[in-house]
């Protein structure tokens, strides 16, 4: 456990699946960004005006090299059918390493999907998901405090505010942002959702 997970791999539900990304996604990420870049730009800092499917192929390709080593775990959200790219999320090792057995839930969703509580209804799905089917005992949420949708997407699903992070990240314009972190418990969430004690 604490140096290697058999992570699952994919969750299908009616609305969308959330799953690991594999050869051969690249156009359908290329598509989903080049078409929400204005969308994404103010919080997305990695996103550009344009990338390339070669380009989103080998990002898909490192993702699941990623996380078949345990390294990270990178996840698509796609349609029902897998032809459309409706986001990107994941649980990210960024407050330790697996033994800590903590995770930071991090997620875009694409321009004309937004707006529509896909956010909402996804970060719940991997709350219980990441409790139920994997080993995390605290998930975490980080936005910009300017980011209003976000905070509200965390706390519609259920996650509780913990505070207010400083001038936490530099931007690439100079300025540094404040950052609110919210999170969720593995034995406060299954007990709230009425499930039986867990390990």
């Amino acid at each position: 456990m604490e140096n290697y997970l058999f992570a699952p791999d994919r969750i299908d539900l009616p609305e969308f699946t959330i799953r690991s990304y594999e050869p051969g996604d690249g156009p359908l990420m290329s598509e989903a960004l080049n078409n929400s870049y204005e969308h994404l730009r103010p919080y997305m800092y990695w996103v550009k005006p344009y990338q390339s499917s070669e380009e989103c192929e080998q990002r898909c390709r490192l993702f699941r090299a990623r996380y078949l080593l345990a390294e990270d775990f990178v996840l698509g959200i796609f349609s029902p059918a897998g032809d459309r790219l409706l986001g990107g999320t994941g649980y990210h090792l960024r407050e330790g390493d697996l033994s800590t057995r903590n995770a930071e839930i991090g997620m875009w969703i694409r321009a004309d999907a937004a707006g529509k509580g896909l956010g909402t209804k996804v970060l719940v799905a991997l709350l219980h998901w990441g409790f139920e089917a994997w080993p995390w005992l605290r998930l975490s949420w980080r936005c910009d405090t300017t980011n209003v949708a976000s905070a509200r997407t965390a706390e519609k699903a259920g996650m509780q505010k913990e505070g207010l992070l400083r001038s936490d990240f530099p931007l690439a314009d100079g300025r540094r942002r404040d950052t609110y972190i919210f999170s969720a418990l593995r034995e406060e969430w299954l007990s709230q959702h009425g499930y039986p004690a867990q390990r």
